[in-house]
């Protein structure tokens, strides 16, 4: 079994990559705030993301071996609705078509 002290020293080192890791995005992107890129960059990447799902999701149903197709139309047109609807918050308009999908593929 390992030394108190090593096991200390392992998680001491952790913590600070950790936190190192987790910081340094915010302090180099604070100068950049003012960056038309970074404005761009933060209205165009949510509709990327909801895209490349989208275009995983049929590409899977579609010409993959499943049979969900219909199932991946009916959770794009809620993760569009809920998108659209409450204010273009990705995270909530991709869990809601993330789950609708799972449901109906489940459960039907």
């Amino acid at each position: 079994m390992p030394d108190t002290g090593y096991v200390l020293a392992a998680l001491a080192i952790g913590f600070v990559i950790t936190v190192s890791l987790r910081a340094v995005p915010f302090l180099l992107l604070k100068p950049l705030r003012a960056s038309a890129f970074v404005s761009h960059m933060a209205r165009w990447m949510p509709v990327g993301i909801l895209l490349i799902l989208a275009a995983v999701t049929f590409g899977s149903s579609a010409f993959g071996e499943s049979v969900h197709l219909w199932e991946a139309i009916v959770a794009a047109a809620v993760t569009v609705a809920v998108h659209l609807l409450f204010r273009r918050r990705t995270l909530l308009s991709v869990g809601a078509g993330t789950a609708v999908f799972v449901v109906l593929v489940n459960l039907l």
